[in-house]
């Protein structure tokens, strides 16, 4: 009993995922890159002589998630793959494919996103709706997913909380981009997740905040002037000299790459800025809040 106890818990861990029985969703080319490395297993296996189950013991997993895999409906952590690898001996061409899986790992239109981010000089950004998600906790984008409709299943809300959390990569690049941030004041106050949760939120803020590459501003309820009403957005400035914005709105977070209207982005931007209080004056703002939290 004490080993198939341990097998569960390693079947967990290996795979995304907290339920043997939770299918992923993968509605963009992430499914096809796994899908086909689920092909190649069972290729490998089949051409191995063996059976799903004897594979499973083979590499200490259950015949059940063996299939899942081959099925192209779990993603295999790269454990799995070369554990893989050595019993059908692949010679290490099941193992090349970790980095694949790991791309596909997440969904395209964050990967597309990550990368945008990695060729960032600078990065401006306005959140009126929630706090920005390179600032989130991991519990905060977790509540955040929580309470998307319609519902996302456990799997699905725990690859997508990893994909946020792994974009937060940005602010340990070297050389570090410049990275600025205005939250609306309602972003700050509202409890999404509980008390604990934005508790740990703005403490979050106020680390991030002291960063020499990022600051982080607040746009008070109260301010007259407001360049931003017209909704979130993103300024990046890449290395080749090129700007770019994201307009994001419900269902859709759209690039925008054409010179005039990235102009606009741009000059709003940087009236929200001018508008918004000081980082100075904003960390107080927040220190404020999570006071009265």
């Amino acid at each position: 009993m004490a080993d198939m106890n341990n097998q569960d818990r390693e079947n967990r861990t290996a795979l995304d995922g907290d339920d043997e029985d939770q299918d992923f969703g993968l509605e963009d080319d992430s499914g096809a890159v796994i899908a086909a490395v689920g092909r190649q297993i069972k290729l490998w296996r089949e051409a191995a002589g063996m059976r799903a189950a004897e594979l499973g013991t083979a590499i200490g997993y259950s015949e059940n998630l063996v299939f899942k895999v081959e099925g192209g409906r779990r993603i295999p952590k790269p454990e799995f793959l070369d554990r893989t690898d050595q019993a059908v001996g692949a010679g290490g061409r099941i193992s090349a494919m970790k980095q694949d899986v790991e791309e596909a790992r997440y969904p395209k239109k964050v990967r597309d996103l990550t990368k945008l981010e990695a060729e960032a000089v600078e990065l401006g950004s306005y959140a009126g709706g929630v706090i920005d998600g390179l600032l989130q906790t991991e519990e905060y984008a977790r509540a955040l997913y929580r309470e998307r409709r319609p519902a996302y299943s456990e799997g699905d809300i725990e690859r997508l909380v990893a994909a946020r959390m792994a974009r937060q990569v940005v602010f340990d690049r070297r050389p570090a981009p410049l990275l600025t941030f205005v939250q609306e004041e309602s972003t700050l106050r509202r409890r999404t997740g509980g008390r604990m949760v934005l508790r740990r939120q703005l403490e979050h803020l106020l680390e991030m905040s002291q960063l020499r590459h990022a600051e982080i501003q607040v746009m008070p309820m109260e301010a007259e002037e407001h360049a931003g009403l017209g909704g979130s957005h993103r300024i990046l400035k890449l290395k080749d000299g090129k700007t770019v914005g994201l307009n994001e709105v419900q269902l859709i977070s759209g690039l925008i790459t054409d010179p005039r209207q990235v102009q606009i982005l741009e000059m709003r931007y940087n009236l929200i800025r001018s508008q918004a209080l000081t980082p100075r004056l904003s960390r107080e703002f927040i220190e404020k809040l999570l006071g009265e939290t």
